[in-house]
């Protein structure tokens, strides 16, 4: 007959170790974004697919989510529909990352049934100028000009609407 009694650990154990766990979360979420522009947002002028001219200027009235993606990349094809639905509501530039010609992007989009608002950046050049070396990449830039969120990787989209909701309100 086994009496052994079980011992419990202390509360403030479960504390710390959860607290060291969010901790190193937090770090490394830190660690993959360190390289990601901050600041004011670097002024850039580009053509959608479409050929209509875009510059940051033109996103001034209101607080806006600059998003990089990929056509080869699995988690921005899952972030897809959603950031289409966002940019019903917000207004939404996409950048379209190392994903081949304007053909290949349009091709992309069309078989995605996307409506998004897409510049397409082959060499990667207005990716480096934001410091994005992975996709997705995300930012949300105040009516100011300053980047007020940046993050590398899945973003969900709660958390999306509502750092466009503090980008409009502080």
């Amino acid at each position: 007959m086994n009496t052994a009694v079980k011992k419990r650990r202390p509360v403030w154990r479960w504390v710390l170790e959860i607290a060291i766990v969010i901790g190193l979360v937090l770090l490394v979420r830190a660690w993959i974004a360190r390289d990601l522009a901050q600041g004011p947002a670097p002024a850039f002028e580009a053509q959608l697919l479409d050929g209509t001219p875009v510059s940051l200027a033109h996103f001034a009235d209101e607080p806006m989510l600059l998003h990089f993606w990929a056509t080869w990349c699995p988690i921005c094809r899952l972030e897809e529909g959603e950031i289409l639905r966002l940019s019903r509501s917000h207004p939404v530039l996409t950048v379209a990352m190392q994903s081949g010609t304007e053909a290949e992007v349009e091709a992309h989009l069309t078989e995605r049934e996307s409506e998004l608002a897409v510049v397409n950046d082959p060499a990667g050049q207005l990716a480096r100028t934001y410091g994005v070396r992975a996709v997705p990449s995300t930012f949300i830039i105040d009516r100011n000009g300053e980047i007020v969120f940046r993050k590398q990787g899945y973003a969900p989209p709660l958390e999306l609407r509502f750092r466009l909701w503090l980008a409009r309100w502080l």
